[in-house]
């Protein structure tokens, strides 16, 4: 679900169901990050490095701790960028070389609807608006929860970048739909703030994909060099 959001040149690995939520070897300094968390959270932390960790091997890049960085950031091995995601019975690493692009971000949700007051919590009015119009025109997706991921994986992708935060109101998403037998698109995330100097230059936006399958909506932003 998630590779066909991505360039070729990024590896990803993904585990559903029983295998999301599954044992998986932890690094002791990993292990000690949720030595105190609930079996869950401890359960989902180990799912999705082991995710990242196949991810590492079809990269060719040795495996090796993935220990929460500044803001939970994971840190990456030298000379790759990437980005992971879990949600319920679901989690998913994507990994590139840095040389092929200079940051990405996913997210995976389930195809619910956000819960009360969170969509005005985290999205613009012309947003809303726009949520509106697509709600008419394609009633049988959750925009909302759509325009929340996007929200995510664009913080993913800013985040290497700058290395600082970014209020789900810095960026003004729009979304389009794509014709074809399911449900996905492109989205365009216009930031409200100072982007990023990639490539010698200050980058203004973020282009996104998104689709709706099995229960979940899953976004992902990619930025190239230039």
């Amino acid at each position: 679900m998630i590779e066909e959001l991505l360039p070729g040149s990024v590896v990803t690995v993904e585990a559903h169901g029983d295998e999301a939520v599954g044992d998986a070897h932890l690094y002791p300094e990993e292990a000690a990050v949720v030595a105190q968390a609930v079996p869950k959270r401890r359960r989902e932390f180990a799912a999705v490095r082991s995710c990242a960790r196949r991810a590492m091997e079809k990269l060719g890049v040795p495996p090796q701790p993935l220990v929460p960085g500044e803001r939970g950031a994971p840190r990456w091995p030298a000379g790759v960028a990437g980005s992971m995601t879990h949600c319920e019975g679901y989690c998913a690493a994507a990994l590139v070389r840095a040389t092929d692009l200079a940051s990405l971000g996913i997210d995976a949700e389930p195809h619910q609807a956000l819960p009360d007051g969170v969509l005005a919590a985290v999205s613009l009015p012309d947003e809303r608006t726009r949520l509106r119009r697509l709600a008419h025109q394609h009633p049988h997706i959750h925009w909302d929860r759509l325009l929340f991921s996007a929200k995510e994986s664009v913080y993913k992708a800013w985040f290497p970048l700058t290395g600082l935060w970014l209020e789900f109101t810095e960026a003004d998403i729009e979304v389009g739909v794509e014709p074809g037998e399911r449900p996905g698109g492109r989205f365009h995330a216009e930031l409200l703030v100072p982007g990023p100097v990639v490539g010698g230059r200050r980058i203004g936006s973020f282009e996104g994909r998104w689709t709706v399958r099995q229960g979940l909506v899953a976004t992902a932003v990619t930025v190239p060099h230039g």
